[in-house]
């Protein structure tokens, strides 16, 4: 779905000096509010990696290294000038999870707000890793 800003209203066309319409698809809003999300220190990634790669459905044979560095999980429910937004995080341990999340969505709902201009009615987070910045001892030895 696409946001649309500026249309006239009862579908006329627009008035001498008006710019017309903005779409905004939602994959841009995704990529807005992961973007502000990782700017956010203690957030990082939910996706699981290996070898550095993110590679989709590790998670569930129990290979679980999240990313700090990279950008979360997002995505984007845009009906009109409205938006919703579902993030997927991690949280560097021990950073409390209220603090971190509180801050990810003021700072996901002023960043999406100012570059697109839609409002932002709800950010739903989900937590999935706590991150340390320890390397797990070695089972071999």
């Amino acid at each position: 779905m696409t946001a649309v800003t500026d249309a006239p209203a009862g579908g006329s066309a627009p008035a001498h000096g008006d710019l017309g319409w903005l779409h905004i698809h939602d994959r841009v809003v995704e990529k807005i509010a992961a973007q502000a999300a990782r700017e956010v220190a203690e957030a990082g990634s939910a996706r699981p990696r290996v070898l550095g790669r993110s590679l989709p459905g590790v998670g569930r044979f129990g290979i679980r290294r999240a990313d700090q560095g990279a950008a979360p999980t997002a995505s984007a429910a845009i009906e009109g000038s409205v938006t919703r937004i579902e993030l997927s995080i991690s949280v560097r341990w021990p950073a409390s999870i209220p603090e971190v999340t509180a801050r990810v969505r003021d700072r996901v709902r002023a960043r999406v707000s100012d570059l697109t201009g839609l409002r932002v009615q709800e950010v739903g987070i989900t937590v999935t890793d706590l991150v340390t910045d320890r390397t797990p001892a070695s089972r071999v030895h």
